[in-house]
This record gives C-alpha cells, structure tokens and sequence, in this order.
C-alpha cells in the first residue's frame, strides 16, 4: 500500500505596508490639529472665522486631498490585480453607514451648517468610480483627474444647489456645511492616487518593513477610520467642557469682525458706533453666541436683519 503525501500550503495574511499606513497616521494627527482650531474658533477662543480663511482654510484642503489621494492609493493596492468584491462591499457599507451617521448628528449638533457631503461620504462615491479607473491606463486616469478638477472652475449650475444635488459639484450657491467636499472637484486626488499607485506600488511593496515595526503614527493609520469617528466627539467635548467653567468672551471678536466687514463699505466712526449698537441688541435677545458660533436659523436671520436695519437708521449720516 503506498501512502501519498499532500502538501498543503496555508496561505498567510499580506503584512501591512507601514510606510503607508504613516502617511494616513500624519494626515490624521494634521485632521485633529484642524478640528480642533475648528473647535475654539466655534466655541470664540480664537479670532472669528480663523479655521476657515487663509492659511488655515489651505491647510483644510491640504488634508482633504491628502486623504483621498492615499484612499485611491490604497484602492488600485487593494484591487488593481482582481475585484475582491466582498472585501469592497463590506468596506463601501462600513463607509455609508458612517457617512449617514455623521450627517444625522450634525443635523442635531450644527442644524444650520448639516454635513450633507463630506470627506467620506465623497471616499465612499469615488471608491465605486475608481473601480471603472484601477484598469485603465496611467495616463487616461491622469488626464481624467485634470479635467474633474478643472470642471467646476469653468462650469456651474445653479440647478444644482440644492443639498441633494450640490454633492455632485459645480453648484453656484450650495447649501452650508461644516464639512463639504463636493464628488467634483475632489475625485481629482483620488484619481491621482490611483494613477500614482500604479506607478510606484511595486517600488512602495519593497519597503514594506520600513519602518521595520508599526510605531504610533502607523498605528493610527492602520485604524484611521476610528480615529476619525472618535477624535472630533473627544475634542468638541474637551472645549466645550472648558467653557462651561472658563467661558470665552465673544464680545471683542465680535466687535473686530463687524468693524473690519463695515468698514469695507463705511467709515470708522460709523462702523464703531453701528457696531457697539448691533451687539448690544446681539446681547439683549441671546444672538451673540448663536451667530458667533454660525448656529442661526431662518427665524434668527430675520431677527439679525432687523437689528441691522435698526442700529444703521439710528446711526448719524
């Protein structure tokens, strides 16, 4: 009786590319930093609107893109080779049951500034139009993200503005959000991320133990969707629970930001007197705080256009 040996090969889990999970780990130390400017601009312990002008609004969208470039990235390393569909599927769920949670708490916590669109609802729509881009040539992926970012600097609708069109871009007036990132032009980092992989993954897998042990940042990465659901709650609730001991004073940001805007337009002896009067009346019916921290709904507007139109009638030629 001969007896046959069988051989059987156990196939062992790829290891993760640490290098790569890094550059997720540093945009997400580079997220949290934001947010939580974010969060003392909102609560009034810094300059009014300082999260979302100049350097700060570059270093948002600096963010932004490097997200959903290692999201394409990460794509075409995941399915360049062969569509894993339930790894896919199972991924896009745990995207869209996160993005609806993230839009329901913000109707509840910013009502008038709901996250109708943001970072991973647009990670979740572009990882379904990457998979017509993992097979297609570098440089037709290339030309294509030019063209979505190019898109709406030239071309806008105002059919579009509405929340549940203005996801898709090119809108002239979309509804306010705390965290917008229309599909257009913001597949454009994704796409480039997806071409970029097929260019350099085969050199990236080769220095897949550099760092040779997962440290912090590697980490992160590697669990960067938690980190993004939990970080904002942790960070909101720590400024919020300064404030309610150590409250800011929104007076003098409120009066800096009225007198700059004013004086666009008048003089500074109008402006400093207009703008005393319009805080007081803020003051009188509990404004200031909503509008400084952009909280304001429809019957707040009306009240602020009524204050405004008083305190500039009362006010000398």
């Amino acid at each position: 009786m001969t007896s046959t040996e069988q051989t059987t090969t156990i196939p062992t889990p790829a290891k993760r590319i640490h290098l790569l999970d890094a550059a997720r780990g540093v945009a997400l130390i580079a997220m949290a930093i934001y947010h939580f400017t974010w969060d003392l601009d909102y609560f009034g312990y810094v300059p009014s609107g300082l999260s979302t002008t100049g350097g700060w609004a570059i270093f948002a969208h600096m963010i932004t893109g490097s997200f959903l470039f290692i999201a394409g990235y990460s794509l075409y390393m995941a399915h360049g080779k062969s569509l894993r569909l339930t790894s896919f599927s199972k991924r896009l769920i745990i995207l869209v049951a996160a993005s609806a949670a993230i839009s329901a708490t913000s109707y509840f916590t910013t009502p008038g500034a709901v996250i109708y669109f943001g970072i991973l609802h647009n990670i979740a729509a572009a990882s379904v139009i990457g998979l017509l881009f993992v097979r297609a040539p570098v440089l037709l992926t290339f030309a294509a993200a030019i063209v979505v970012y190019a898109l709406p600097h030239y071309v806008r609708f105002e059919f579009l503005d509405p929340s549940w069109l203005a996801w898709i871009g090119m809108a002239q007036q979309p509804p306010p959000s705390n965290d917008y990132v229309p599909l257009i032009p913001w597949l454009a980092p994704f796409l480039a991320g997806i071409a970029v992989s097929k260019l350099s993954l085969a050199w990236l897998k080769r220095q897949r133990q550099f760092p040779k042990k997962e440290g912090i940042l590697s980490f992160f990465g590697r669990h960067s969707l938690i980190f993004y659901l939990l970080h904002q709650p942790v960070l909101f609730g720590l400024v919020w629970s300064v404030s309610m001991f150590a409250p800011p004073d929104v007076t003098q940001a409120y009066l800096s930001s009225c007198q700059t805007s004013c004086e666009l337009s008048d003089d500074q002896a109008f402006c400093k007197s207009y703008c005393a009067c319009t805080l007081n009346a803020l003051e009188d019916e509990k404004l200031l705080t909503p509008l400084m921290r952009g909280a304001t709904d429809d019957d707040d507007r009306v009240a602020l256009g009524r204050i405004a139109m008083s305190c500039s009638i009362q006010q000398p030629e």
